[in-house]
């Protein structure tokens, strides 16, 4: 008997320590998700003036936009992304791509050439717990045809990494179409994002025909967990 009760004290210990570990990460993720301006204390990137670009960048909630900037993101993500999406087991769903912009929870950074004025680019992204991490994930970034191959779009993802490691988050993820051959080589190459553990050529979650991979980059506050931890978010 007293062997059967040391494990299972064991077991209860260790639940207790994983239900601990698992609210300090959703608190995390709460604290980043209060902000008003994740980019209030750094307001050198709140402006991009290069490459015959000259835009500011801001940082709101979904909560903040006008529907005619919704519309606007959602008519440049498809005019950019809907044959990428035919091509793949998902399928081009305007509801649900309209849906995941319009979702609470994200926050978008906007490029405007001038205060008012329509953005020129954007990235869309959540704080989030994926895998037993917390993590800033992004969803989309988007350009308009004029200002692409001019550095914006480097800009912005490296402005999600600074967001990232001062709201102390774990990564950065997005998700990435394998035939979408420049975006890919664009992640890994210039911004040094990885394979990450949950995507499916290295989990087998979804076998080897899966059409897209999950990429990453750490920041300074740690590693994924070795393998990745349960793929379920508390804070949703």
């Amino acid at each position: 008997m007293g062997r059967k009760s040391g494990r299972a004290k064991e077991k209860k210990q260790r639940r207790l320590e994983e239900r601990a570990a698992m609210a300090a990460v959703c608190a995390k993720v709460e604290a980043a998700n209060k902000l008003r301006d994740p980019l209030e204390a750094f307001p050198v990137f709140k402006k991009y003036d290069r490459n015959g670009l000259d835009v500011s960048i801001e940082c709101c909630r979904v909560s903040g936009l006008e529907p005619p900037t919704l519309d606007w993101a959602f008519e440049l993500t498809k005019a950019n992304m809907r044959s990428l999406y035919e091509q793949s087991e998902w399928g081009w769903k305007e509801r649900e791509k309209r849906a995941e912009l319009r979702d609470e929870r994200s926050w978008f950074l906007l490029a405007r050439e001038a205060p008012g004025a329509r953005p020129v680019a954007f990235c869309s992204f959540r704080f989030d717990v994926e895998c037993g991490d917390e993590v800033l994930y992004c969803y989309e970034v988007q350009l308009e045809s004029r200002v692409r191959r001019r550095g914006l779009g480097k800009f912005l993802l490296q402005i999600l990494q600074l967001v990232a490691n001062s709201t102390q988050m774990k990564k950065v993820m997005l998700t990435v179409f394998k035939h979408n051959h420049g975006a890919l080589q664009f992640f890994r190459d210039a911004l040094q994002f990885e394979v990450d553990a949950s995507s499916p050529s290295v989990s087998g979650c979804c076998g080897d025909d899966s059409s897209y991979e999950i990429l990453s980059r750490s920041t300074r506050f740690g590693e994924p967990h070795p393998g990745g931890g349960p793929c379920a978010g508390c804070c949703h």
